[in-house]
């Protein structure tokens, strides 16, 4: 039986207060307003909460970004990053949306034809691997 989820209903909450240290696999949409110390891959949509502070790279279909990120961002349906967001790592997306104050440290690749995302996320895989290796870099940190 396959697993079906919608993108309306939100499927996880990671509540405020919330610490999590570790990598996070999730289908569907979920929204994150505590801590979480890994990399997190979903196949819906993201949102991290104003408060919520995440140490790893985020895989998702979509991202809403209120809090504090240091990894990267890879969502090939867009990425909104409201004012109150920080991110230090690359992003890489097809549509973007950055309110004023936004703190980014990082590349910011925004592609909307299909094959051209998917070569700059495969070359931008490849140079994070090779830096790491070369450099221990952990989860794409500078």
């Amino acid at each position: 039986m396959i697993s079906r989820y919608d993108d309306i209903s939100i499927n996880t909450l990671i509540g405020a207060g919330s610490f999590i240290k570790g990598d996070l696999r999730l289908e569907g949409f979920i929204r994150l307003d505590g801590d979480v110390d890994g990399n997190i891959e979903t196949s819906g949509r993201i949102i991290i909460g104003d408060r919520a502070r995440i140490r790893g790279n985020i895989r998702a279909l979509s991202a809403v970004v209120n809090g504090i990120v240091e990894g990267d961002i890879t969502a090939p349906e867009g990425i909104k990053l409201f004012s109150s967001a920080s991110v230090r790592g690359d992003i890489i997306t097809k549509k973007i949306c950055v309110e004023e104050n936004v703190f980014i440290q990082g590349h910011c690749i925004v592609l909307e034809d299909d094959n051209d995302f998917n070569e700059a996320k495969n070359i931008q895989a490849d140079k994070k691997a090779i830096r790491h290796k070369m450099f221990g870099e952990d989860r794409g940190m500078y």
